[in-house]
């Protein structure tokens, strides 16, 4: 395993390195194991821990190749044969006569030129030392606290999660509460309202710290002495939206803040929209308050379809665009219609006499199992913008709810928004440096902004016309 072994040599002993790995993974191992200790040994914990934080600076969210390599070979060798490898043909070969991974040679050179120019041993020290500093654990498939509802991801389930926090309410009956940044006072009283249904029925709340109904979601549980998980697109240590750097802080001290991000990682478009199948896969149900036909909330009720998780809309008055996509939601597919506590309590599937309060779930113990009743469930699409597929009525087509966030153009694909979003707002970057930051190959990036370019999206910079190429946002 020289791709682990290489990282532990330039980071130290692998005492020295457990020792920092206990910090961070030592507060929600199964009872009766030491904190050193993992599925098998001290050792192999270590190596495990450290291979996936490794792969959490290699990788964008959701990425199925990295997740299909770790999920056949674990974390540590999965890393060793990214790392070490030298010729893609080669590494296909020894794959394809190792395992049944369907992956064509073109698929993984591609994953690898995405990959190995983020590796970066002095990267991933930061990233553990920036974790100790900020008081952030770390939580693997391995670890008791590890949510259940993952496992529905497949490929695309997270690698690791960060947490600042209480780990431990991943694993209780949650509810999720989600809708528009620009709410109304209707939405807001009606949030208010069903989160103190849940936080009563002893569900907690996960959202995503958003301005608008996130946050009217967050804060009523706290009021309410409720539990709340949030979860971010960005690193546990970057508040986002910065307005919330209190009101984060205040979760995690009572609740969770959690991400699949390394520490100081920016949030991204890409980012916010894989961020919602966490959202999705953690909640036996998921809730839209209030939503226009663009709000990036329908894409977390587009996951939470895809998941088989019970889904469910308020609705608003017909006049208000701001619920527009709440009336779509319950007109084409398929959500529940959600209006007072008792209603949402059987959208949740929790008893009459409520589930067990979050709060008697102890750090060190099991925790209750998750409640709901929940469809058969499928496997989302999590590389793509996942959508909630709408049922027809006679002579009519398919169509899939607008899931965009608000502002994305027409014509935009995933790869064109991480491009975009690896640009300065003011200035240029050079193309090699924005695909690195953006997680593709420098081939993809070089189509990708030619293919901006002719949308009318960016523009070359030709400042230092001897350099390599570098772009920047067109105004």
């Amino acid at each position: 395993m020289s791709g682990v072994f290489s990282v532990l040599e330039a980071l130290g002993s692998v005492a020295e390195v457990d020792q920092a790995l206990r910090k961070l993974n030592g507060t929600h191992r199964e009872p009766g194991r030491t904190q050193a200790e993992g599925p098998a040994n001290g050792n192999a914990s270590c190596l495990e821990a450290l291979a996936r934080v490794a792969w959490s600076r290699l990788t964008e969210p959701g990425d199925r190749i990295a997740g299909m390599l770790i999920g056949r070979y674990g974390a540590p060798k999965a890393l060793e044969l990214a790392i070490d490898s030298r010729d893609p043909r080669t590494l296909h070969a020894r794959i394809r006569s190792e395992s049944d991974l369907e992956l064509t040679p073109k698929v993984l050179a591609q994953a690898l030129a995405r990959w190995k120019p983020r590796y970066s041993v002095d990267a991933i020290r930061q990233d553990l030392r920036a974790s100790i500093r900020n008081g952030a654990s770390l939580l693997l498939p391995s670890d008791h606290a590890w949510p259940d509802g993952f496992a529905d991801l497949g490929e695309h389930a997270p690698i690791l999660l960060w947490v600042r926090g209480n780990p431990e309410l991943l694993r209780t009956p949650s509810v999720a509460i989600v809708g528009a940044r620009a709410c109304t006072g209707y939405g807001s009283t009606v949030t208010a309202e069903l989160t103190d249904a849940a936080c009563n029925m002893g569900a907690t709340v996960v959202s995503g710290a958003a301005y608008g109904i996130d946050a009217v979601a967050h804060r009523v549980a706290l009021g309410n002495d409720g539990a709340t998980v949030a979860v971010l697109a960005g690193g546990v240590d970057r508040p986002y939206p910065a307005a919330h750097t209190e009101l984060l802080a205040t979760i995690a001290q009572r609740g969770a803040v959690v991400s699949e991000m390394v520490p100081g990682a920016a949030p991204t478009r890409w980012r916010f929209l894989q961020r919602n199948r966490i959202i999705a896969a953690l909640a036996a149900a998921t809730l839209v308050t209030e939503a226009g036909v663009r709000s990036g909330s329908l894409n977390t009720a587009g996951h939470a379809a895809a998941l088989g998780r019970e889904l469910g809309a308020v609705p608003g008055p017909v006049t208000s665009s701001a619920s527009a996509g709440c009336h779509a939601l319950i007109r084409d597919y398929g959500a529940a219609l959600i209006t007072n506590a008792e209603e949402l309590r059987i959208l949740a599937g929790a008893p009459e006499s409520g589930f067990a309060r979050p709060e008697r779930v102890g750090r060190g113990g099991p925790a209750p199992s998750r409640g709901g009743n929940q469809r058969s469930r499928s496997r989302a699409s999590a590389e793509q913008g996942t959508e909630p597929v709408r049922r027809p009525g006679s002579g009519e087509r398919a169509e899939p709810v607008a899931s965009q966030e608000a502002g994305q153009s027409r014509g935009e694909t995933a790869l064109h928004r991480r491009l975009l979003d690896a640009l300065p707002l003011r200035g240029a970057r050079s193309e090699h440096e924005a695909a690195r930051l953006a997680g593709v190959s420098n081939r993809d990036a070089r189509v990708g902004y030619a293919e901006l370019l002719i949308l009318g999206h960016v523009a070359r910079d030709e400042t230092f016309a001897h350099e390599e190429r570098r772009w920047k946002l067109r105004g």
